[in-house]
């Protein structure tokens, strides 16, 4: 699977980025039929002290799969994120056995 990563309004990490590719590996392991996955990690002014947002759509067979996450921890939105494309993911799967 080919995985773009953006960072908006600051540095990029690197830290964060092995910890995305290896929690989207985990993801392509278990669902070979993802071709590409576009992520944007990005710094939010928030007052509640959250702002740390990570979305990532998913290019697979049919619509396109998207989720987003803002929470007060990059690495918590990410993890938030994964989750619900995982779950998603496993409804698309279904579908596919039925037919």
């Amino acid at each position: 699977m080919e995985v773009h990563v953006q960072y908006q309004k600051m540095k990029t990490s690197e830290s964060l980025t092995q910890l995305l590719m290896k929690k989207l590996d985990g993801l392509e392991t278990k669902y070979s039929w993802l071709i590409k996955a576009n992520v944007l990690f990005k710094q939010e002014n928030d007052r509640t002290g959250e702002g740390k947002v990570c979305e990532i759509e998913l290019s697979a067979p049919g619509p396109r799969i998207f989720a987003k996450s803002n929470t007060d921890d990059f690495e918590k939105s990410m993890a938030e994120t994964v989750e619900d494309l995982r779950r998603q993911l496993e409804k698309r799967q279904e579908t596919f056995a039925t037919h």
